[in-house]
């Protein structure tokens, strides 16, 4: 007779094979139970094995309560829509994302996490799959426009792109909010494939047209936290403005050390400064840092709002600070002439570029002067200036002399410099753009840069071979697939990398070199198709990330890596801190590494997450602005480069760094195709083709503020 457990895993087998017939799938728990002609007496162990295949992964269960056989097929990740309805699902580790038919979306909304099963593949097309679980909303809050009907009830239009519906607002739930204001609406049910989602109007930020609007509904739309508590508030008023005698104790004094700060001109939180000697075969270097962990104590209301917020913001018209400025511009900025609590990183150099010494400790400094890039960049010219700076300008030549060694053993090693424009929106008072310039590096940036990258990697080597947990700041090799169609397209134009072949084809097995990503855009410097093979080159590259592991910097060509130096505007440097103090004081023991393991990994996580929405949001209102500030230009022309290339069109970017685009409609004088293989247009007729790096004259058709986008068309020649 056959015992209780072999009957279980017969029927288990029956019910599997019965959801995998075609003619019954997918079918409902009542509708299982009746093909099976389960006794109301056996439903207990029926739903019992129902669960049990769930968990095991054998079945799924689909939004509308149905069941299917999984095949292993069942994915988790994050839902992202688009307007049209239709979406895509991210999977970690997956480099590709899944596509979802609009008629696969079962509800989901944009954010939401999701479990998908993979749907039957098609040749050449991607990779299909409908989503059968809602595991979590990933918004539960949306910022858009209200706009009321003549029934006195509402619709909320998302601010948001991605977001296909409108949000329905009953009247009793519009807080007043009249047409054209800005609001935040709070969804209070998701809708289904026939109703619109349904919300509450929380917050009215004010009229569409209202100075600093448009701004805030950005800041309210990616949720970045602006206001402190008063908790927060009130503890960071009793923080000391002064450095005293007990903050001073067991620390290095370095306040002789000759050392100045080196930032833009309106630059208010000041968390680095230099200083560096030359004795005739060495340099010494020093990079002091604000030792913002002296104030902001571990999982204090302060600190949790910090690891919280991730990051500092730096919006186009407003900054929103990690930490309040009470705090960032007060005791914990390096200001001119007082005493101030860092940690330093001090480093011998020799000529090669090589540190052959340094040491990591807590000081306490005093910088000599505050200067701007553009001062020292002058200075450095033989500017007139020099008079007055006299007694430092000795130091700034050993700086540039020394940035300059670190900078060529950088290169030599492989180090990847991608010098594409960002630029500086200036508004006035009523928060209109009265101008667009793009930045310039210039000597002084650079010295900053080359003495930063010199003390992050220092310190991240150190604490690497001491195999403590910490935070490492990692950029993974590019995908294989990625670079082999970099390699095809450059050979188009007669280049090639050495690990790729002259036909775009894999030679060997080890994984590309940044060297050779080096090498290709020195050879292309200067030729027509230097840009598009510079914007190729970048968009080949992963993103960096924070991570507990030490991979290694694939831009940086080097193994160790971290962010030291910014720890009032970052929390990942702010957490590091806190570990080197704990370790030079010897408190590093079992049980405090144990827990830094146990919470590096989510602040890694949260860290690169808050980092990834602070570059969202700082490039939304940058072309918010950009735009604005193109539609009092609507009618003229201007030079411009052709900055991507795309089956719908061109676009073109012009030297404040503004970007476009020309309708694929709008290419005169022959019917245009996207060539994938070789990323241009081609007019089928004439042969004519517009690439990447073109110069083009464009005039500027329309603006749309709404949707953030420029039209515009070709000049006739």
């Amino acid at each position: 007779m056959e015992n209780q457990n072999s009957i279980r895993e017969k029927r288990k087998k029956v019910i599997v094979d019965l959801v995998n017939d075609s003619l019954y799938v997918p079918m409902k728990e009542k509708e299982l139970a009746v093909f099976l002609q389960v006794a109301k007496e056996e439903r207990e162990e029926f739903k019992s094995i129902l669960q049990e295949l769930l968990a095991e992964g054998q079945l799924m269960l689909t939004i509308k309560g149905k069941y299917m056989k999984s095949n292993g097929r069942v994915l988790t990740g994050t839902f992202i829509s688009n307007s049209k309805g239709f979406g895509f699902v991210e999977i970690e580790g997956r480099a590709e994302d899944l596509f979802i038919p609009e008629d696969k979306v079962n509800g989901a909304f944009h954010k939401d996490v999701v479990q998908v099963a993979l749907l039957p593949g098609r040749d050449g097309k991607r990779q299909e799959a409908q989503v059968i679980k809602i595991i979590a909303r990933g918004m539960t809050q949306i910022v858009g426009t209200f706009e009321r009907t003549r029934e006195n009830f509402g619709f909320v239009i998302p601010d948001h792109a991605k977001l296909p519906q409108d949000i329905f607002v009953p009247k009793e739930r519009s807080k007043g909010a009249m047409s054209g204001h800005k609001v935040v609406v709070e969804i209070t049910d998701y809708g289904t494939d026939r109703r619109s989602p349904e919300g509450k109007v929380v917050e009215i930020l004010g009229h569409i047209n209202d100075p600093g609007v448009d701004i805030m509904s950005i800041v309210r739309g990616y949720e970045l936290p602006v206001e402190f508590s008063e908790k927060i508030m009130n503890q960071v008023e009793r923080v000391s403005q002064e450095v005293s005698e007990a903050d001073r104790a067991g620390r290095r004094d370095l306040r002789d050390m000759m050392m100045v700060t080196i930032d833009g001109e309106d630059a208010k939180d000041l968390d680095d400064a230099v200083s560096v000697t030359f004795d005739g075969e060495k340099y010494h270097l020093g990079v002091h840092i604000a030792d913002v962990t002296n104030y902001v104590q571990e999982n204090s209301a302060l600190d949790r709002e910090a690891l919280k917020r991730g990051t500092s913001v730096y919006l186009v018209d407003r900054v929103i600070p990690m930490l309040p400025h009470a705090l960032s511009n007060g005791i914990c900025s390096l200001n001119e002439g007082v005493d101030r609590l860092a940690l330093s990183c001090l480093m011998t150099v020799d000529l090669r570029g090589e540190i052959t010494d340094y040491e990591i400790c807590e000081s306490v400094i005093r910088v000599n002067r505050r200067m701007s890039y553009t001062v020292v960049k002058k200075l450095l010219e033989g500017d007139a200036m020099q008079t007055e700076y006299a007694d430092l300008l000795p130091m700034f030549r050993q700086m540039e002399e020394l940035a300059g060694i670190l900078r060529a053993k950088r290169k030599k090693r492989g180090s990847i410099d991608f010098d594409f424009p960002e630029c500086k929106i200036y508004l006035d008072k009523e928060g209109h753009p009265t101008d667009i310039r793009p930045y310039e590096r210039n000597v002084a940036t650079d010295i900053i840069e080359d003495f930063m990258l010199a003390a992050n990697e220092t310190v991240a080597q150190h604490f690497y071979w001491m195999e403590l947990p910490f935070v490492y700041r990692v950029h993974d090799v590019p995908d294989a697939d990625r670079i082999q169609k970099l390699a095809v397209f450059i050979n188009n134009f007669g280049y090639y990398m050495k690990s790729m072949g002259r036909n775009g084809s894999k030679v060997g097995s080890e994984e590309i070199h940044p060297k050779e990503i080096q090498k290709l855009l020195a050879k292309v410097a200067g030729t027509p198709e230097e840009p598009m093979i510079s914007r190729l080159a970048l968009r080949s590259m992963k993103q960096a990330k924070y991570s507990v592991e030490c991979s290694g910097h694939f831009g940086l060509a080097c193994p160790y890596y971290c962010h030291f130096t910014s720890p009032i505007r970052r929390y990942p440097d702010l957490q590091i801190h806190r570990i080197i103090k704990e370790q030079l004081r010897g408190r590093l023991g079992e049980e405090r590494t144990e827990h830094y393991r146990s919470i590096l990994p989510e602040v890694c996580k949260h860290a690169s997450e808050t980092e990834r929405r602070a570059d969202e949001a700082e490039r939304e209102t940058d072309k918010l602005k950009k735009v604005e500030y193109m539609e009092e230009r609507i009618g003229q022309c201007f030079e411009g480069v052709i900055s991507g290339v795309t089956g719908w069109g061109i676009y073109v970017e012009l030297p404040n760094t503004v970007e476009g685009l020309v309708h694929v409609s709008k290419l005169p004088g022959d019917y245009f195709y996207y060539s994938e293989s070789t990323c241009e247009m081609v007019g089928e007729a004439t042969g004519k083709t517009y690439k990447l790096g073109m110069p083009v004259t464009v005039c500027i058709d329309g603006c749309d503020r709404f949707n953030r986008t420029i039209d515009m068309s070709l000049a006739h020649a």
